[in-house]
């Protein structure tokens, strides 16, 4: 694994000696890893090694998990984000989060977007503010003459890139994705993924898939994560970061057996 030290402004997350835990039992154990600005880094590898973990690490969503502490540091250009100083809900805004299935609040399409914004004190020209997160997740001509429509009346593809639409709105510097399109069909599943890749001129993207393909697709970097018995303990496995380099290299030339493996199909 390259731990090679990057120009602070190139990087968006570092996660430093990572280790999260669950109950005093660690989940995903002692990562290191630093995710470049305005690229897409893919977190690869079989349920249970840790993968959704380390993202709702990201943003603090894990505080809201009882009994889950962390040890080691995530950093978000350079700052600590489990510093006592930091708000973490102004963590969240920072960072947003698209979860596994589409989420729309019960409102309209328009309220979706503005709900939130408002909330975080946007003062400018809602219109314009909808009209642009819904283009920019690539949803406004299915959207633009019915908003005023439940948010449930979209299917199920439309229904996640108007989450995005929901997280760009209040102005994100990186967006967390967890599996966005496990529920989805081909066809959406692509839509999200031209998304994607539009997306990554403004923003950082950190994805969970365990489509290899779709790794191999839309990612710049990628992340394999493995999990194994636990030494100090009679049951239960733990997760760890096995490589990460360059998505490219990752499929075309793994560094370790374990990824090869993994995204050859012997296991996972």
């Amino acid at each position: 694994m390259s731990t090679k030290t990057k120009n602070i402004k190139e990087v968006s997350i570092s996660l430093d000696n990572l280790t999260i835990s669950y109950k005093g039992s660690d989940a995903v154990r002692n990562v290191f890893c630093e995710m470049p600005k305005g690229k897409v880094t893919a977190l690869i590898g079989p349920s249970g090694c840790g993968k959704s973990t380390v993202l709702r690490a990201i943003n603090r969503m894990n505080d809201l998990i009882e009994d889950c502490t962390i040890k080691g540091r995530v950093l978000f250009e350079g700052i600590d984000l489990y510093s006592p100083e930091i708000d973490p809900v102004e963590v969240r805004r920072r960072i947003g989060m698209v979860f596994q299935q589409p989420n729309p609040f019960p409102k309209s399409i328009y309220e979706n977007i503005a709900f939130g914004a408002r909330i975080n004190g946007y003062k400018g020209d809602m219109d314009e503010l909808v009209e642009t997160s819904l283009k920019k997740a690539a949803v406004w001509d299915e959207c633009k003459d019915k908003l005023n429509d439940s948010g449930y009346s979209l299917s199920g593809g439309q229904q996640q890139r108007l989450c995005i639409a929901r997280t760009i709105a209040i102005e994100p510097d990186v967006i967390l994705m967890d599996e966005p399109c496990s529920a989805l069909d081909p066809i959406s599943t692509l839509k999200i993924e031209e998304t994607i890749h539009e997306l990554k001129n403004k923003y950082t993207i950190i994805i969970v898939t365990h489509n290899m393909q779709q790794a191999l697709r839309i990612s710049d970097m990628t992340a394999f994560f493995n999990a194994k018995i636990k030494e100090d303990s009679l049951e239960g496995k733990v997760g760890y970061l096995v490589e990460y380099e360059k998505t490219k290299n990752v499929f075309n030339s793994p560094k370790e057996k374990a990824t090869e493996d993994y995204i050859t199909g012997k296991f996972g």
